[in-house]
């Protein structure tokens, strides 16, 4: 069953760009992982919130994904730079 993410950080605005390298990072090992069809960073028009999406071909290829990216080192841990928690919603075809 194809599965879903999308992610939206909030940045302190000293940080953003620096958040969006950290996701697009992120991003680039993902998608070099099995079963990864798409992942993505964004900007929201106000440039409060990066949001990050992605597709995969199942819950254990987006864990794979993960954890790829956690072997790589890229650093995407939530901390002091960001304004308020991330919101994270996972998606499941219907």
């Amino acid at each position: 069953m194809k599965v879903g993410l999308v992610a939206l950080h909030y940045p302190l605005p000293e940080h953003r760009d620096e958040m969006i390298a950290r996701v697009r990072q992120a991003a680039q090992v993902m998608a070099a992982t099995a079963g990864c069809y798409a992942v993505d960073c964004w900007l929201s028009d106000d440039g409060q919130a990066v949001v990050t999406t992605g597709q995969w071909e199942s819950e254990q290829a987006l864990m794979a994904g993960f954890a790829a990216v956690r072997a790589a080192g890229v650093d995407f841990d939530q901390d002091e730079r960001e304004t308020r928690p991330r919101e994270v919603y996972r998606l499941v075809t219907p």
